[in-house]
């Protein structure tokens, strides 16, 4: 018995070693729980889990619990925060060339998208944010982006102009939603709904599945626009101190799991956007599904030379979707 007791003893001593010895890493993200990239966050936490043995944990934290998105990014950058899952807007502000990716009209498909992103393209400009002290790991995705308002149905793109919308925290569409003639705000997310709750700005733009979790109907957005303006991605993005800690093994370990978490949250985001969208539809907003996209990439053609910086990239990139 007494053999049995020291046994059992030391097997909890083991065990206990062991939970104390694993390394506790925080994701945050701005989104509810569900959310896509809430659904990205699990996947990537279970994988990591499984593949390390139980020596590192990711604890999740939604709702913008640890900031909003550009506030996230400089914590990362100063080593305050290990890891996040944040959409593409504000990374020009930490490295200018990742803007590229946030032109209008830049994709015409998720199958585009997929071959820059996942390609020397799309790893090339994950490598230009260590200089700003992140490490990206892996795209997930936002989606393609449409507008909602609150004041009138958006056919064409005289009837956006004079809109007050917000936008994210980035130049390009910043300058993209001007040259609509729209009154664009930039703000985070986390403001964007109480200024919709306020009616301090009259609509935003987000893809179908942000729309959907957020139930924006509930925030006035009687009117949905799917012009797909542009394509946003969501990077599963470390501190670049915190990688750097990692040895080689785990170095690897994490980007194999944050790219298929990105796969898996891409496709869970596929598979869910036309039950998504039919709901919204339910809810009673008005939805226009074939605006004249052909006046919105009229209007915006000027954004590509006010950006003679992308133009090389963004030669590149067409060139691979030529192939």
């Amino acid at each position: 018995m007494k053999k049995v007791l020291v046994l059992a003893m030391a097997m909890m001593l083991a065990a206990a070693s062991v939970c104390s010895a694993a390394t506790t890493l925080k994701l945050g993200t701005t989104v509810n729980e569900q959310d896509s990239f809430q659904v990205a966050a699990e996947k990537f936490k279970a994988l990591v889990e499984e593949r390390t043995g139980g020596a590192y944990v990711i604890e999740i934290y939604p709702n913008g619990s640890l900031g909003g998105e550009s506030d996230m990014l400089d914590s990362m950058t100063m080593d305050m925060l290990d890891m996040g899952i944040i959409t593409s807007g504000p990374f020009v502000n930490f490295a200018p060339m990742m803007g590229v990716l946030d032109m209008p009209f830049l994709f015409a498909n998720n199958e585009e998208a997929y071959k820059v992103l996942d390609g020397e393209i799309g790893q090339e400009l994950l490598g230009t944010l260590e200089a700003a002290g992140l490490k990206g790991l892996a795209y997930a995705e936002r989606g393609f982006r449409n507008v909602t308002n609150s004041v009138r149905p958006v056919t064409n793109a005289e009837d956006i102009k004079g809109l007050k919308l917000r936008v994210m925290e980035n130049e390009v569409y910043t300058a993209t939603f001007k040259a609509l003639g729209v009154n664009a705000t930039p703000m985070q997310w986390a403001d964007a709904l109480t200024a919709m709750q306020q009616n301090t700005i009259e609509g935003e733009e987000n893809p179908i599945n942000v729309i959907y979790s957020y139930g924006l109907w509930d925030y006035g957005q009687k009117y949905v626009t799917l012009d797909r303006h542009s394509y946003s991605t969501a990077i599963i993005t470390m501190s670049l101190e915190a990688f750097k800690r990692l040895d080689e093994k785990t170095q690897k370990i994490f980007k194999d799991a944050a790219q298929e978490a990105a796969e898996y949250e891409r496709k869970w985001v596929a598979d869910q956007e036309a039950g998504q969208l039919k709901a919204i539809k339910e809810h009673g907003v008005n939805v226009v599904e074939n605006p004249d996209v052909d006046s919105f990439r009229k209007a915006v053609q000027g954004v590509y030379s006010t950006y003679p910086q992308y133009a090389d990239t963004i030669a590149r990139i067409q060139a691979l979707l030529a192939k």
